[in-house]
């Protein structure tokens, strides 16, 4: 192992699960934020200790998307570490940001795991949150040898597994299976509001499955989809055409288009990789 000392900035269930992870396997965490309770509930949480300047093998930046640059170019300035990622949930916007602000793009991996819960905080951190999930790595053609390895090592030691896209990919991927769907969630989670206490009271497993991750911070969320519109509006349009077509079907009587949605949506099911 070669990362013995890492730096977490940004201590909310990304960066907090990942510092636990850190810890788990013996590395030497350091936590920075600029909520001080936030870093005090990860201290007390066993996440690590307060970040006092010095220099680490890692940085790993858990902070919004349209901060990461900002906070890239403080690092490096700083001399935090020997190379940085970040996780945020979209990648094009953030390095255009630290391209634009300068940042020595050579010792910065950009980096998303794809894990996450609904909770919010680093009270909703876990030790086992990457455990068998992708973890998206998007370097560019400058990113030196030396940051990449030790990225794929951090994710390694948070039990996540590391897979390559290019930037612009790896949004338009996670406008189909992470940003729209949760907007498609919330739409049907905010069409509950109207419902009586009756309706309520005979929900299932289902109605709860399809809704759970509606319940994620509006406004974490509102970044997130403001730095990766255009690619989630497509995927929505395509729902939303699905969804007039059915009901329309439905007040014509005619079910055929119903059912031909439905076949497809068992089809697009089953492409989803076993364990997640």
């Amino acid at each position: 192992m070669t990362i013995e000392k890492a730096l977490v900035v940004g201590t909310g269930l990304i960066g907090t699960s990942a510092a636990l992870s850190l810890r788990e396997k013996g590395v030497a965490v350091h936590l920075s934020d600029i909520d001080a309770q936030a870093v005090r509930m990860a201290r007390e949480l066993g996440a690590g200790r307060e970040w006092t300047g010095e220099e680490v093998d890692l940085a790993l930046i858990a902070v919004p998307p349209q901060l990461v640059g900002e906070r890239l170019a403080e690092l490096q300035k700083q001399g935090a570490a020997r190379a940085y990622t970040d996780v945020a949930s979209v990648k094009v916007d953030p390095i255009a940001d630290a391209e634009r602000l300068g940042c020595d793009m050579t010792s910065y991996v950009p980096g998303h795991p794809l894990a996450g819960r609904e909770r919010s905080g680093p009270a909703a951190a876990r030790v086992g949150l990457f455990l068998g999930r992708p973890w998206a790595l998007c370097p560019g053609p400058e990113t030196g040898a030396e940051a990449l390895r030790l990225t794929r090592e951090l994710v390694a030691l948070c039990g996540a597994e590391a897979v390559t896209v290019g930037a612009a990919e790896h949004d338009s991927a996670v406008a189909l299976v992470s940003h729209a769907p949760h907007v498609a969630a919330s739409a049907v989670a905010a069409s509950l509001a109207v419902g009586d206490d009756v309706a309520l009271s005979l929900a299932g497993q289902g109605l709860r499955d399809v809704t759970r991750i509606a319940a994620g911070n509006p406004l974490l969320w509102r970044k997130i989809l403001s730095g990766n519109a255009m690619p989630v509006a497509a995927v929505l349009d395509r729902i939303a055409a699905d969804l007039a077509a059915a009901a329309s079907a439905l007040r014509a009587g005619d079910l055929d288009d119903v059912t031909d949605l439905l076949r497809r949506g068992v089809d697009g099911h089953g492409r989803i990789p076993a364990g997640r």
